[in-house]
């Protein structure tokens, strides 16, 4: 996919620097172990383990978008928002290639969807990303760590990358590619949307009053708008595709399917526990975002929230 290079205006944060997160600032270990079903899912009991282990020495995590189900003492981040001057600060911040690809993404995705609300007359508030690496580093809803994936942050409306993330992509989950790299973006930024429009607020609600099943149900349907806005923002887009790219796409979603994770991680798939949907529900609604380009096409609750 031909991207520009991201426009000066976009708020880029990077802590790759730091010395690691704390897990205060986000809500109590409950929040944490809400998490555990995402992090087994992709990374089997031995993922469980390790986060019970944080979880007995450190406090939660907040509530967090993620695209994978499955310390107090952080250095000071590096501010690269909307630099007046020659936007030093933002390309040191997007300063490798991947770093580049992510911050190309969500200036794309930025530009978008501010026409979009603009076109219906809807107050558009743009988001921050957020670059942090192997020792973790800090968000709004508590401790940003390599093993959740990247996820969005509606505490502080960010959406936190480990940019490692996109070679376990390729390598992990076999689904190369630059559009698949974008689209880990896009979804983030979906929830970004679910946000300001006030749905993920409204599934929060629900959730509380839900069982734990029908809570997972919420969140996979949550997921899913997440992966069509996605689509959405591909579609706006178009004129950029190149061929493979629907193909790169469709094989990320693919791979990381609730189902899929499963079956790899524990050789068996629990439908009750899945918070993402899938793969072919991703697959779905991904293509229904695309072929559309309708975010009104991405109704995935009919009425259940």
């Amino acid at each position: 996919m031909r991207l520009d290079d991201y426009d000066n205006d976009i708020n880029v944060e990077d802590q790759r620097g730091g010395a690691g997160g704390g897990f205060g600032g986000g809500g109590g270990g409950g929040l944490l172990l809400g998490l555990l079903p995402m992090i087994g899912s992709r990374f089997g009991c031995g993922g469980i383990v390790v986060v019970l282990l944080l979880l007995a020495v450190f406090g939660g995590l907040g509530n967090l978008g993620g695209l994978v189900g499955g310390g107090d003492n952080l250095a000071p981040s590096t501010q690269a928002s909307r630099p007046k001057g020659g936007g030093e600060t933002l390309a040191q911040a997007c300063d490798t290639q991947a770093a580049r690809a992510a911050c190309n993404a969500f200036s794309s995705a930025q530009n978008t969807w501010e026409a979009i609300f603009a076109k219906s007359g809807e107050r558009f508030v743009a988001p921050k990303l957020v670059f942090f690496g192997e020792r973790g580093g800090r968000s709004g809803c508590g401790a940003a760590m390599s093993a959740m994936g990247p996820f969005y942050c509606p505490t502080d409306q960010g959406i936190y990358l480990d940019t490692d993330f996109f070679n376990e992509l390729t390598n992990r989950f076999k689904a190369p590619g630059d559009f698949a790299q974008y689209y880990v973006i896009a979804h983030e930024f979906g929830h970004h949307i679910q946000n300001l429009t006030g749905t993920s607020e409204r599934v929060q609600q629900a959730q509380r009053q839900s069982s734990e099943r029908e809570g997972n149900a919420l969140s996979v349907r949550l997921e899913l708008q997440a992966d069509c806005y996605a689509g959405v923002w591909a579609a706006a887009n178009r004129n950029r595709l190149e061929p493979g790219d629907v193909e790169e796409g469709m094989r990320a979603a693919q791979a990381i399917g609730d189902d899929t994770l499963q079956r790899e991680a524990q050789g068996r798939v629990v439908p009750d526990s899945f918070t993402h949907g899938t793969s072919a529900q991703r697959q779905e609604w991904l293509r229904r975002g695309m072929e559309s380009g309708d975010p009104a096409a991405c109704d995935t609750f009919r009425g259940a929230v």
